[in-house]
């Protein structure tokens, strides 16, 4: 078993965690020092940035520094600062939210509570008076401090959520559809605090932080005969937040091939991307359409009844919605097909001019 106190020392961690996890660390620092420097470049006119970024990987915990995940994060962010160089802050932001989610100060709390429950201190009898003969009331001693914290955040998604009727019951004129304030958008940030203070309790109350939303399901894929490129593109479309163009899966495949030496050809994995993309696309598509479904709303209507709808009471107003509904599904699919052959024939171009250059 390693000490609480051994983070700061990296030989520490490949001895227990094994030999992937060493491998793990090593390929993440170098990941990660080379994802700094490009964006060291790129982001000259706001020198903060770059330590801002290191400092939240230095406060990162050990144990995520060499996984799997953190190297898969810090690979996709890297190649998508190269290929999308004027959106490198959005890309830094996403790495320092992940970073931030597994801080050392967040987790601390939380492992901090067994070694509080082994030791039979004199402070123990009053802290468990209804339950002295239990096991477990050690592990009540901790949420002396938690309950507090756990009954402050409540309060505050209590107070958040009255402020979000309140935006959602004003008036909104044409003026402000301009402004950086609207009630739109304050009511948007008080949901992403709203999110935060949830994940921030479901820690404290040590429970999983899944609502049972329709877009939280894994989507399986299995759209080629290759098992080894089904397998990343599956794990590929099932990263949170993520909705990838043609260029990301063919770059899924084109690794794929290469890590397993599958020997596809240019042209057979532009074709599996192609279909791929298209597969994907309306999977997911399809996935966040019915979680809009399920959750949009507010509490204005909230005495809407499906009952009402006027195309149950009209057969022609029925019939033309349906009509538009396959009319709009024809014409994204065109849509999707001409982008995917713009961004292949434009990364020919590109090719070839590199090609010309050399």
């Amino acid at each position: 078993s390693q000490p609480n106190g051994g983070p700061p020392s990296s030989p520490g961690p490949p001895q227990s965690g094994g030999k992937v996890g060493g491998s793990y660390k090593a390929e993440n620092e170098r990941l990660f020092s080379e994802f700094l420097e490009l964006c060291t470049h790129l982001t000259e006119e706001h020198p903060e940035v770059i330590p801002f970024l290191s400092g939240r990987h230095q406060k990162a915990s050990p144990d995520f520094l060499a996984s799997a995940e953190l190297r898969n994060v810090l690979s996709r962010c890297l190649s998508r600062v190269r290929m999308r160089r004027n959106k490198v802050y959005v890309y830094i932001n996403e790495l320092c939210t992940v970073l931030k989610a597994h801080t050392l100060r967040r987790k601390l709390p939380l492992a901090s509570a067994p070694p509080v429950a082994t030791s039979p201190s004199p402070p123990q009898p009053p802290a468990s008076p209804q339950s002295p003969a239990s096991p477990v009331a050690g592990s009540s001693r901790p949420p002396s401090g938690s309950k507090r914290q756990i009954r402050y955040l409540e309060n505050l998604l209590r107070v958040y959520m009255g402020e979000i009727r309140r935006l959602q019951e004003r008036e909104l004129d044409l003026a402000e559809l301009d402004s950086e304030d609207s009630t739109y958008l304050q009511e948007s940030r008080l949901k992403r605090k709203m999110m935060r203070i949830f994940e921030r309790l479901c820690q404290l109350k040590q429970c999983s932080s899944l609502t049972g939303r329709v877009i939280e399901q894994r989507i399986q894929y299995r759209g080629t005969r290759y098992p080894e490129v089904n397998r990343r593109i599956e794990r590929f479309i099932n990263r949170p937040e993520a909705f990838p163009d043609y260029t990301d899966i063919l770059k899924v495949i084109q690794k794929a091939s290469a890590r397993h030496s599958l020997g596809l050809a240019r042209r057979q994995m532009e074709s599996m991307a192609q279909d791929a993309f298209r597969e994907v696309g309306n999977r997911l598509q399809e996935r966040r359409h019915l979680d809009l479904v399920y959750n949009f709303g507010s509490h204005l209507t909230d005495q809407y009844r499906p009952g009402t709808d006027p195309a149950l009471m009209d057969p022609e107003l029925a019939k033309r919605l349906r009509k538009n509904r396959t009319v709009a599904l024809t014409r994204l699919d065109n849509v999707i097909s001409h982008y995917a052959q713009l961004q292949d024939e434009s990364e020919e171009e590109e090719r070839g001019r590199k090609r010309a250059a050399r």
